[in-house]
């Protein structure tokens, strides 16, 4: 059963995160934010799967997944989630959101409200469009 709230959030690294080459400005206190609401988080990046592990060792985070972009789809399959998304900067990040089915999100329309950015997409429904979300409103 899918869980009603529960989102899968996929995050770009570099100019996504704070810890990015070049930084975002989503920080690592943010994801925790969204791993404690009961959210999968992971990353899908261009970075190397032992630099990824690293990142998120330093920081602390435990991940649901991790792998590079093209390789989304077969990393977030067994996961029962009502919306996912994948949080990026680029062209290629949209790309790859979409192939494997995720709304993606640029990182650049994120506001500095984290908390109220989460609580949106965890009530708002699926947008019909695939891939493609229109967050926030």
């Amino acid at each position: 059963m899918v869980s009603p709230d529960r989102l899968l959030i996929s995050f770009d690294i570099d100019g996504t995160l704070a810890v990015g080459d070049p930084p975002g400005p989503v920080t690592l206190q943010m994801v925790a934010v969204a791993q404690s609401r009961g959210h999968v988080i992971g990353s899908a990046s261009d970075r190397t799967l032992s630099e990824q592990r690293q990142i998120w060792a330093e920081a602390g985070i435990s991940v649901d997944f991790m792998c590079n972009k093209h390789l989304l789809t077969q990393h977030i399959s067994a996961f029962d989630c009502r919306r996912m998304l994948h949080i990026g900067d680029t062209t290629s990040d949209e790309y790859y959101a979409g192939l494997a089915g995720l709304e993606f999100v640029n990182v650049n329309i994120l506001t500095s409200d984290w908390s109220a950015f989460l609580a949106e997409v965890e009530q708002r429904p699926r947008p019909d469009r695939r891939g493609h979300s229109v967050l926030p409103g």
